[in-house]
């Protein structure tokens, strides 16, 4: 079957980390467009981070620096690193293969708060 698993979210305080995972089954990561969004409670979903089967990465402005994204293809797995977490990353985090066919994950859920 094809999907994404996302895992990793949780609360954390301000200026702390969380690792998020995208495990993926039923396709090869490293042959597609892999991407991070999110969406915060009102908002609309954003684009967060992208990384081309090339290995070559983007950022939205509000992440970068702070955020990275990384893939391992033995485990065939996307990971997005957040480092220095604010208020305002509180969001549900998804993973996406942006490719066609495009692919959603279910998200999980990042609370920043103290």
């Amino acid at each position: 079957q094809v999907q994404l698993v996302e895992s990793g979210g949780g609360l954390v305080q301000p200026g702390g980390s969380l690792s998020l995972s995208c495990a993926a089954a039923g396709f090869t990561v490293s042959n597609y467009f892999m991407t991070w969004y999110r969406q915060a409670p009102g908002k609309e979903r954003e684009l967060v981070a992208g990384l081309t089967s090339a290995g070559l990465t983007n950022y939205a402005d509000s992440v970068k620096g702070r955020f990275t994204i990384s893939r391992d293809n033995v485990k065939n797995t996307v990971y997005l690193q957040m480092n220095s977490l604010k208020p305002e990353d509180t969001a549900v985090y998804y993973c996406r293969r942006s490719d066609w066919p495009t692919l959603w994950g279910q998200g999980t859920q990042v609370t920043v708060s103290s």
